[in-house]
């Protein structure tokens, strides 16, 4: 008795693979016969090396293995402890930093990468005794309960306000979205960033 014909069920994971690496193969290896200049890739450790950081307008030099964050260096290394570390899988914002401006998580970002690059904390906001309208506005409005998202909170919301000076309540929710606080402080929160709103227009 003829054996019954299996149903045709498409692309297996077998033929998959063998035609993802055969396609792989060959445009690495036409990218090689062209003779296109290949990107020098630096290699770094895995012993520790001297990495230099620019933190709030002051130039650091630290003894640090490459695998390092970002976050890792300014705790345990700088003794810049704003910056707070929970999740450590940039899902929570808590060690949100400036980088030349612009809001990144610090625990996602290796030091080494940071090197050349101008880097703000939370600690880096205020000038002498003064603080940042942010700063000023999340205690004015209690924007805060156990504070431990708290700088990365302030954070985002420095950032937020120097893309969008005049924020709409919609803009303020998508601008914090990233940070996560277990209290439950949101509406807090928003109320400060738009009396901050006001008092930097002022």
């Amino acid at each position: 008795m003829p054996a019954e014909k299996q149903p045709d069920r498409g692309l297996n994971r077998r033929d998959f693979l063998k035609t993802f690496g055969s396609g792989a193969l060959a445009t690495g290896l036409v990218g090689h016969a062209s003779g296109e200049p290949q990107a020098a890739t630096e290699l770094h450790g895995p012993e520790a090396q001297v990495v230099t950081l620019k933190v709030n307008g002051r130039t650091y030099r630290s003894e640090l293995e490459p695998r390092v964050t970002l976050l890792s260096a300014l705790r345990d290394h700088l003794d810049l402890t704003g910056t707070k570390l929970v999740c450590d899988r940039g899902a929570c914002g808590a060690c949100t930093v400036m980088l030349d401006g612009q809001p990144v998580l610090s625990c996602m970002r290796l030091a080494i990468e940071a090197q050349g690059h101008a880097i703000t904390t939370v600690e880096g906001l205020a000038e002498g005794e003064q603080l940042h309208p942010v700063q000023q506005a999340f205690i004015e409005q209690d924007a805060m309960q156990c504070g431990f998202c708290t700088p990365g909170l302030v954070m985002a919301s420095v950032a937020l306000l120097q893309a969008h000076p005049n924020p709409s309540p919609q803009q303020i929710r998508e601008g914090l979205s990233g940070n996560l606080c277990r209290c439950g402080t949101y509406p807090k929160v928003f109320e400060a960033v738009e009396a901050a709103a006001q008092k930097m227009k002022g």
